[in-house]
């Protein structure tokens, strides 16, 4: 099982919208998920409940709990990397459609990327 390193998932213009959500915490909630995330880097795939839950189509989730509620923090792998796509802050109990099509559509532009050489 190698080291896994994370990146957030870049937009054409640049932005990082992972990046700017969790920056947009107070500094508790960023402790948390720099915590999660170190665990996402030394355990990979093996990263199970309650830090992460695999939700179908080769996404995953983050998740952990801040003051401003359930915070979900989608991702996939890709060779040993994890791309993490888009964050929100779950208000219900289920997982929001729009989140997982926002994830698989910057999964399936991400490995066209790579293979691309891109």
């Amino acid at each position: 099982m190698g080291r896994f390193n994370c990146f957030y998932y870049s937009l054409s213009s640049g932005r990082m919208p992972v990046k700017e959500f969790i920056e947009s915490f107070e500094s508790k909630t960023q402790d948390k998920f720099a915590y999660i995330q170190r665990l996402l880097e030394e355990l990979g795939r093996e990263l199970k409940q309650p830090y992460s839950k695999y939700i179908g189509d080769d996404i995953f989730e983050l998740r952990f709990q801040s003051e401003a509620g359930t915070i979900r923090i989608l991702y996939f792998f890709w060779e040993n990397r994890a791309i993490m796509t888009n964050a929100f802050v779950k208000k219900s109990a289920k997982m929001p459609l729009k989140e997982i099509s926002l994830a698989r559509q910057r999964r399936k532009i991400s490995i066209s990327s790579q293979r691309e050489g891109i």
